[in-house]
């Protein structure tokens, strides 16, 4: 998961893109970085650390032109102290390329050994980044004749990287004095929308971002999402073209933006993410009432944020109080996107305290969005019993998570799921609560896609199942060696 964000403006866009970034840093907060073309040259400044604190005004002054693209990082690949890791990546041929990119390739050794005995191209990182804009960078040198740079070439180029590349990538990137290009994988598993704003300048001024509430504060207005496996191309002048570039397309996204990871004020592939957990709340409700003896709960409440509006409708549902009996300090970041156990372990308890008066001999239920490593949830149902709860039911809105991610969530390893090889009473005994409900898999999925045209969803972290078909017990092996080494 990573927030990603490309504009092609009539003004300077240095200031658009910093702004874009802001609203995406709940999608990473382990670095960022912004790229803008000038005419043929391309100004670049990356940082670790959160969008605030990264950028001095020295800093967006170099960063010239009217187009630009920008990330925040949240690793999942590579080495998250590394400066050199953080995005964009650029290559100087064809023309120059810097290039964004939220996802996980999945045949890494494969395209590394392409790339340097095939291709003859040399990477300096780890990153699955550096191997995508290299792909892209092989591609379009292959179709590109004369000194003109025709779309056809450019979506040319992208049908053999869909090819070639396996994983979920939705990705950014800056042709020097060409345009900007954007695309998304085959299977529309991470987000991408494009908007377009009209001012009283030459031409429309175009947004490309990981969510729509970006296109919202600025003024644009929503065109439509990337579909899976297209390629849009946006020239300096205004003038867009897109096609349609995967064999076989199909639009599978991840369940876990909706669950978690995307801001409830956004709508991704029409899909509203708020309207989405309202109904997993509805569905959670209704798993509890057959689990739970009625009288067994007094009180409500959320783990805040992402778990809010399941929460209130869990309450409603049940005929139950709705509390809020945790405060949240707002300059704590999202502990589940911490790089390492212990610093997530640690930042819980800066990030929440509880309020005993809320507590205090009552039987609590708390909902949480997910439960991954169980870190937070153990520390919460500590904090609860600590202000003084006489018993501590916890729910989660989403299914057991008992499976690797490596479409982009850092999930990698069984061994760190609390889930994995565990019955529910088991977790709940791990966790220290007196009952444990989580969502059923089909009520997750029939919640976020209902009123929608979406059909299915990735869900491979609650069920297994890896809809790129590429994912094999051998690939989880060595992705798991590679992360405890």
């Amino acid at each position: 998961m990573c927030g990603i964000v490309g504009i092609v403006s009539a003004t300077p866009v240095n200031q658009q893109v910093y702004d874009a970034l802001s609203l995406l840093q709940h999608r990473g907060q382990d670095s960022t970085g912004i790229a803008t073309a000038d005419g043929n040259t391309i100004h670049m400044f990356k940082a670790k650390g959160q969008v605030r604190e990264a950028y001095r005004t020295r800093d967006m002054r170099s960063l010239l032109g009217t187009m630009g693209l920008g990330h925040v990082r949240y690793a999942t690949k590579g080495d998250a102290r590394n400066e050199q890791e953080a995005q964009p990546f650029y290559v100087n041929a064809p023309y120059g390329i810097t290039l964004v990119h939220n996802g996980n390739l999945t045949n890494t050794r494969e395209l590394t050994d392409e790339l340097f005995n095939i291709d003859r191209r040399h990477l300096n990182t780890t990153s699955d980044t550096e191997l995508l804009v290299n792909v892209l960078a092989h591609e379009l040198q292959a179709q590109v004749s004369g000194r003109d740079l025709d779309p056809d070439q450019v979506f040319n180029a992208i049908t053999r990287l869909h090819e070639r590349v396996e994983g979920s990538y939705a990705a950014i990137a800056l042709i020097a004095g060409r345009g900007l290009l954007a695309f998304r994988d085959p299977f529309g598993i991470r987000p991408l929308v494009v908007g377009r704003r009209t001012t009283g300048l030459v031409g429309a001024e175009w947004f490309v971002a990981s969510e729509s509430l970006v296109l919202e504060n600025a003024g644009c207005d929503f065109i439509r999402d990337v579909e899976p496996g297209e390629a849009i191309f946006i020239a300096p002048d205004g003038e867009m073209t897109s096609r349609q570039c995967a064999a076989n397309p199909q639009l599978i996204p991840c369940s876990f933006e909706y669950v978690y990871l995307a801001r409830p004020d956004s709508v991704m592939n029409g899909i509203s993410v708020y309207e989405a957990r309202l109904r997993l709340g509805d569905r959670l409700a209704d798993t509890v009432a057959k689990y739970t003896p009625m009288g067994d709960i007094d009180v409500v409440m959320p783990i805040p944020d992402s778990s809010r509006p399941a929460a209130m409708q869990v309450a409603q549902k049940l005929g139950v109080e709705y509390r809020e009996g945790f405060y949240k300090n707002r300059y704590v970041g999202r502990t589940f996107i911490m790089p390492g156990q212990a610093e997530r372990k640690k930042s819980v308890k800066q990030k929440l305290n509880a309020m005993s008066s809320e507590f205090k001999g009552k039987n609590i239920l708390i909902v949480d969005d997910s439960i991954v490593r169980g870190t937070t949830s153990k520390e919460i149902v500590q904090m609860a019993r600590e202000a003084g709860a006489n018993k501590v039911t916890f729910t989660s809105a989403a299914p057991p998570v008992r499976f690797p991610h490596v479409y982009g969530i850092n999930m990698p390893t069984r061994q760190e799921l609390v889930a994995h090889g565990r019955k529910i009473p088991e977790i709940a005994t791990e966790l220290g609560a007196d009952h444990m409900i989580y969502q059923e898999v089909a009520d997750m999925q029939a919640a976020i896609i209902e009123g929608s045209d979406v059909t299915a969803l990735e869900m491979s972290c609650f069920t297994g199942d890896y809809v790129t078909g590429t994912v094999t017990p051998e690939y989880l092996a060595w992705v798991e060696a590679n992360q405890l080494s």
